[in-house]
């Protein structure tokens, strides 16, 4: 980026530690990655149209986007705004929960293009060897919650389980993102002037529901309080997320294909 050390051409940024609570490019195909049916891998990467070396990164999260087993999610971040391009995707909420992950390593710092490998693995985003193992090593490691959503009539019916490995008292928040299954955006201005970039699973509306605290739950909402999205624009998913504490460790994943309207 501009006026950035050369050490930080993805992007760094610095933020105050109490200012929130808290691909090496390649031309071939990601390689498979193994995980169990109900055990998806959740990959978050925080992107920016305004970033010069977020591209690969989008473009691995694509291929990712294509693997059964992993569930992959574009943030895409506001804070590279003020260089030339608003990003048409970015969200101040993305950024909120980049820098909730930054406090929960203990680092001041957050940068794009950045992955998070279900809520507590920290990779970038475009090296594509690192992104590989970071995600067999999260196939290995991560502790699962039982989750289910189902829809009927106009509600959303979120069931989240029990886990009895996971000592109590613990609480997990309970979070549904609803994204766009692929979004095309032709970028005019700043370091990404003239590129035509393809972002998928775009979350586009993020929302905590209620906390687990070990039992069995259920939780209810209407399907008018979620972001649907119009018929142009394209598919829209919904994925129900149980984190540790607030923006921790991943412990459940579950998500809903196609509820556009």
């Amino acid at each position: 980026m501009k006026n950035l050390p050369k050490v930080s051409r993805r992007a760094a940024l610095t933020f105050g530690v109490g200012a929130l609570a808290a691909f090496s490019a390649r031309s071939s195909s990601a390689q498979s990655v193994h995980a169990t049916a109900d055990q998806p891998i959740v990959v978050e990467l925080f992107t920016s149209q305004g970033c010069s070396s977020c591209p690969p990164a989008d473009k691995l999260l694509g291929e990712l986007a294509g693997q059964k087993n992993i569930i992959p999610l574009s943030m895409n971040v506001d804070y590279w705004d003020y260089l030339g391009w608003r990003d048409t995707l970015g969200s101040p909420e993305h950024t909120k929960r980049q820098k909730q992950y930054a406090a929960n390593r203990g680092t001041r710092q957050v940068y794009t293009p950045q992955m998070v490998i279900n809520g507590h693995l920290n990779v970038v985003g475009s090296r594509r060897d690192q992104v590989m193992r970071t995600l067999k090593q999260a196939t290995a490691k991560t502790e699962r919650v039982p989750m289910e959503i189902s829809t009927k009539g106009d509600e959303v019916i979120i069931n989240v389980g029990e886990n009895k490995n996971i000592p109590t008292p613990q609480k997990a928040t309970v979070w549904v993102l609803m994204t766009s299954q692929e979004v095309f955006v032709p970028i005019k201005r700043g370091e990404n002037s003239g590129k035509k970039i393809t972002y998928h699973n775009v979350v586009r509306q993020i929302i905590p529901v209620g906390m687990w605290e070990g039992k069995a739950v259920q939780f209810k909402l209407p399907k008018a309080s979620l972001d649907l999205g119009k018929k142009q624009d394209g598919k829209r998913d919904c994925v129900v997320l149980l984190q540790k504490g607030t923006v921790g460790e991943i412990w459940g994943v579950a998500r809903a294909k196609d509820m556009s309207i």
